[in-house]
């Protein structure tokens, strides 16, 4: 009888490359988001 494959270490492989993203892209926004309220500043300062 054959057994099932042991494939825990690409699941967890998997979800390592997702949860990496989607913190990476959070990480973006929190980024962008910060230089648009200075570049704002920045614009504002100019009136």
């Amino acid at each position: 009888m054959e057994e099932t494959l042991n494939t825990i270490n690409y699941a967890l492989a998997g979800f390592v490359v997702i949860f990496g993203s989607i913190l990476g892209y959070i990480a973006s926004l929190f980024i962008r988001f910060n230089n648009l309220k200075k570049d704002e500043e920045i614009l504002s300062d100019q009136d």
